[in-house]
């Protein structure tokens, strides 16, 4: 199911920013940032009643229903992936309000890569677009935004923006931020194992040394340290499944899913998603004492 690498993938693009009319479609200035809107996002978790103590640590998205939300508007799917590249600047602001302490967002699959080349491009130059267009914002916030996934399918110019992004963020610890792009959880438990090889293979390991400790230190999202596993995973629009993300990382994740299409999930839908988590007896296998 995976694209070979063409000279296209690797290409050095430029990023394609919303035209005027798509930035027509966004949310408001209101709700992408500000003391204020820190401070209302804080109101609305208090008024919901949730223990922010019980929160989970790392949450998880899958960012699904993009092309089908622009569909039921009578729009392109570029400009439901630039609505949901919004959206997700909102969840990230909402995220730190509430003292997640990670985020990883389902941005492209190995498996989306297959979609028209058009579309393919656009949700690497609007990827792009995004890291550039927030990465002060973020570091003003205290939020580390980094990119996971197969380089060899990103384009050059996304890579570098990810490096960018790396740097200027690295100190910073109010919210690790993971954009997923490009990545498959089979591919992410390949390359962990290759890793090991390697060491194997170079005398730092014997084969008898590896456990789930060392190899879930070689998955992608170890770049979280503790915060590696996402407690809850959320998916929106109704699909339910997880689609070959985080396979190793959510041995033990809660599951939330919902109709909602990714651009239309609010403060009141990731409200809900907590409250449902907070629900749940979270055993890890064991008998309730």
């Amino acid at each position: 199911m995976l694209l070979s690498r063409s000279p296209s993938a690797t290409t050095t693009r430029r990023p394609a920013p919303p035209t005027r009319s798509q930035r027509a479609r966004l949310p408001p200035p209101c709700a992408r940032g500000g003391m204020g809107a820190a401070a209302d996002a804080a109101e609305a978790l208090l008024q919901s009643g949730l223990r922010p103590e019980s929160l989970p640590r790392h949450v998880a998205v899958v960012m699904d229903g993009n092309s089908r939300w622009a569909r039921a508007r009578g729009l392109p799917p570029a400009d439901g992936h630039t609505a949901g590249g919004r959206n997700l600047e909102r969840i990230v602001l909402l995220s730190r309000a509430w003292g997640i302490r990670a985020l990883t967002a389902f941005v492209c699959s190995h498996e989306n890569l297959n979609r028209p080349k058009a579309e393919v491009d656009y949700m690497m130059g609007l990827s792009e677009w995004l890291i550039d267009d927030n990465i002060d914002k973020l570091s003003r916030q205290g939020i580390r935004l980094q990119v996971i996934g197969d380089p060899s399918k990103q384009p050059v110019s996304l890579q570098s923006a990810a490096v960018k992004a790396d740097e200027a963020t690295r100190n910073n610890s109010q919210l690790h931020v993971m954009l997923a792009i490009c990545y498959s959880g089979r591919w992410d438990m390949v390359q962990a194992c290759r890793e090991l090889a390697r060491k194997v293979q170079d005398n730092q390991l014997s084969p008898d040394d590896i456990d789930e400790s060392l190899l879930a230190g070689m998955v992608a999202t170890s770049v979280a340290g503790e915060f590696s596993c996402p407690d809850l995973i959320i998916r929106t629009s109704g699909e339910l499944r997880l689609s070959n993300f985080l396979l190793w990382q959510s041995a033990y994740s809660e599951l939330f899913f919902t109709d909602t299409m990714w651009p239309d999930f609010g403060e009141t839908e990731y409200l809900q998603a907590l409250s449902s988590f907070q629900s749940r007896e979270r055993r890890f296998g064991q008998n309730k004492s």
